[in-house]
């Protein structure tokens, strides 16, 4: 499972012009999913990701988690994270999950990480058209994979 990671002062989702999801300071999460992805690895991102020191502290250093900036997330599924780039100018999502197996994995995770953080979370639709605005601040961008915890 492969998750991006942005630190944003606000993003949002939108789908079919109606607005699903909104925040100010927090994160928003980009989730790709694998068929050999499980709970363990769910489990594992949630934790990494909530406990993450990438907000700043009284001196602007990264010192804070989000929990400890007290920030929101949204979660939106994204299949492109596993593109395969290799051959030719098409990429290829082969190694990315069909959606019987995708959205349980999505669906855990988004419970997963709202169980860690002590709060709802907002969402994008799985397989939807959406439209993802967000102010990156820093830029802070991280991608964590779980098949890859070194």
């Amino acid at each position: 499972m492969r998750v991006v990671l942005q630190r944003v002062t606000k993003a949002s989702v939108t789908i079919e012009n109606q607005l699903n999801a909104e925040i100010d300071l927090g994160l928003l999460l980009l989730v790709g999913i694998e068929p050999e992805d499980a709970s363990e690895d769910i489990e594992w991102l949630c934790r990494k990701i909530v406990n993450m020191r990438i907000f700043n502290d009284a001196e602007c250093v990264m010192n804070n988690s989000l929990l400890d900036a007290g920030g929101d997330a949204i979660i939106v599924s994204q299949f492109t994270l596993h593109a395969s780039t290799k051959k030719g100018n098409r990429p290829s999502y082969i190694k990315a999950a069909k959606p019987d197996i995708a959205i349980p994995l999505y669906e855990e995770f988004i419970q997963t990480f709202e169980k860690h953080l002590g709060k709802k979370v907002g969402t994008g639709k799985f397989g939807a058209d959406m439209q993802v605005e967000l102010l990156n601040d820093g830029p802070v961008t991280i991608l964590i994979d779980s098949k890859n915890k070194s």
